[in-house]
C-alpha cells in the first residue's frame, strides 16, 4: 500500500508539474488549480479561434461559382427568358429546354451560345392544353435545371 506521506509527495509533485505546465506562479494548492481552469479555459477558445480561422481559410480557397443570371418577362401572350452564365457546361442548353417542356412552353424562338460563357436568349408560350404559368414558376425552373446539370 502506498503511505500517506508518499500520497502527498505524489500530490505535491503532480501540482509542481501542473504549475510548470500552466506558467503558474501561485505557491498554494487552490491557486494552482485555478490558474490551470483559467489556462485550460483560454486554450478552447485559442483552438475555437484557430478552427474558425481555418474554416474561412477553406472556404476562401474553394472557387465559388458564381450564380447564374436569370430573367423572365412576360410581353402580350409569351414569355421572354435571358439566362448568363460565365461558365459554360455539356448538357446546360438540354436540360433548360427540357425543364421548359416540363413546364408546358413552347419555345418561339431562341438563341443561344455555349463557347465560354453561356448565354440564352427565347420566347416562348404556353401551351394551351396546360394551366396559367407565372414568371417566378419559369425562373425557378431554370435555376433548378442548371443546378441539377451542374451536379451531374
Amino acid at each position: 500500500m502506498v503511505s500517506r506521506e508518499q500520497k502527498r509527495a505524489i500530490l505535491h509533485e503532480n501540482l509542481q508539474i501542473l504549475r510548470a505546465v500552466t506558467h503558474s506562479h501561485a505557491e498554494n494548492k487552490m491557486s494552482i488549480i485555478a490558474d490551470a481552469s483559467t489556462y485550460i479555459k483560454d486554450l478552447k477558445q485559442k483552438i475555437a479561434m484557430l478552427t474558425q480561422e481555418i474554416a474561412s481559410s477553406q472556404q476562401a480557397s474553394i472557387p465559388q461559382e458564381p450564380s447564374p443570371l436569370v430573367n423572365v418577362k412576360v410581353v402580350e401572350k409569351s414569355f421572354v427568358i435571358n439566362v448568363f452564365m460565365d461558365k459554360s457546361n455539356p448538357g446546360l442548353l438540354a436540360s433548360i429546354l427540357e425543364a421548359f417542356d416540363v413546364l408546358g412552353l413552347t419555345v418561339l424562338e431562341a438563341r443561344a451560345s455555349c463557347a465560354s460563357s453561356f448565354r440564352l436568349e427565347a420566347v416562348g408560350r404556353e401551351d394551351e392544353d396546360e394551366g396559367p404559368i407565372d414568371t417566378y414558376a419559369v425562373e425557378q425552373a431554370v435555376l433548378q435545371a442548371i443546378k441539377n446539370c451542374l451536379l451531374n
